[in-house]
């Protein structure tokens, strides 16, 4: 068995190499050449996997090491049937804890308290969904907007407008669908932006083309009371240089890249595979990952409760260390840009978790012990 995958994919002789040969290319570089002597094609989501790439090829299964699947030809899988799988949730606590880290950078240079702002979040799947949870175990206001669940499900949605009209911070974490019922290319167009409250802050950690980069370069032109924090581009891995000069954080696609995340994606993918060839898993993500390197953080009864949520979260992770490493790579160069963006995927330093980290509390702080809870951090 030839198995064709990204080189960017962890873990991936751990999980995969018992099966056969594994050969690695740059995500962006693999094409029909790369893959049509392949029996498996592992991707990440820079990889576009349609007919054009597949036809005459022999991939019988393929397999996202990532959340989304807007790089996937379903429908030609179906017709040719084609087995696949993603990794839904994998990097999704990831992805909360850059937005905590993005809100409390955004809060300290506003000085404003994050527990007095009201928050939006657009698309409540398993990124959104887990954030939402997060936000309001901390006491904070959270709307949520999904048309897709409000339409089958009970629950506490808003629309779009509502969301613009009553939020004072909104983070996007929508699928990226340019047809259909409801589409979320340029979800946010000009005229959305438009009627960004004032002071608004805005994070997008989805997939680019769900906010129109250019309205937004000319909206943070305009209005400097407005915040933008953006992990994903429009035309990645090329980036609006313009627009990343105005935005508060700018990091290169990052977000989910969680050390446990990449290697849950890759788990994942591996028991989808076990399943679609009727075999036994003999791998276990649990012998894999490597010890915390923090291993637990001890927190006095008087701790400050804003000190402490601060000290938790960038304990684990800070965005704004991303943010410096993408602007130092910026240049007039385009294609050194390109690469350079690439490159900080591809050596990204290891990063963990916030749920992965021990907290002890004294008991009569009952604050504290909340706090811990809602971020999902281990209560000792």
């Amino acid at each position: 068995m030839l198995i064709v995958a990204d080189e960017n994919i962890p873990l991936l002789d751990a999980f995969f190499a018992g099966f056969g040969e594994i050969r690695r290319y740059p995500g962006r570089a693999i094409d029909a050449a790369c893959v049509k002597d392949a029996d498996v094609l592992l991707v990440r989501s820079v990889t576009r996997v349609d007919r054009q790439l597949l036809e005459g090829s022999r991939v019988r299964f393929v397999g996202t090491c990532t959340i989304g699947t807007d790089h996937l030809d379903l429908e030609h899988f179906a017709q040719a049937g084609i087995q696949w799988s993603s990794a839904p949730g994998c990097n999704a606590r990831g992805v909360v804890d850059y937005v905590l880290g993005s809100l409390l950078t955004l809060a300290e240079l506003d000085g404003v308290a994050l527990g007095e702002r009201v928050y939006g979040v657009v698309g409540a799947g398993e990124v959104g969904g887990r954030l939402v949870r997060v936000l309001r175990g901390l006491g904070w206001q959270v709307l949520v907007c999904d048309p897709l669940r409000a339409a089958c499900e009970e629950g506490e949605f808003v629309s779009l407008e509502t969301v613009l009209e009553r939020c004072d911070a909104i983070s996007l974490h929508t699928p990226l669908q340019r047809d259909g019922e409801h589409p979320t290319w340029h979800l946010l167009d000009a005229s959305a932006l438009a009627r960004l409250r004032p002071g608004a802050w805005l994070i997008n950690a989805s997939r680019g083309p769900v906010v129109d980069n250019a309205a937004l370069r000319a909206l943070l032109l305009e209005r400097d009371d407005v915040h933008a924090v953006l992990d994903v581009w429009e035309g990645e891995p090329q980036v609006d240089l313009a627009l990343a000069d105005l935005c508060t954080l700018a990091t290169p696609h990052i977000a989910g890249y969680s050390l446990d995340g990449k290697q849950r994606g890759t788990a994942q993918v591996y028991q989808a595979f076990c399943r679609a060839q009727g075999l036994p898993e003999t791998v276990r993500l649990g012998d894999l990952l490597p010890p915390q390197p923090l291993a637990s953080v001890e927190l006095d009864a008087s701790a400050d409760p804003t000190w402490a949520l601060a000290t938790l979260c960038r304990a684990v992770y800070d965005p704004r260390r991303d943010d410096a490493d993408l602007r130092r790579s910026l240049g007039d160069d385009a294609e050194a840009q390109r690469a350079a963006f690439d490159l900080l995927r591809k050596h990204y330093p290891a990063r963990r978790e916030i749920e992965g980290l021990r907290v002890r509390v004294p008991e009569g702080a009952p604050r504290l012990a909340q706090l811990v809870n809602a971020l999902g951090a281990a209560l000792v």
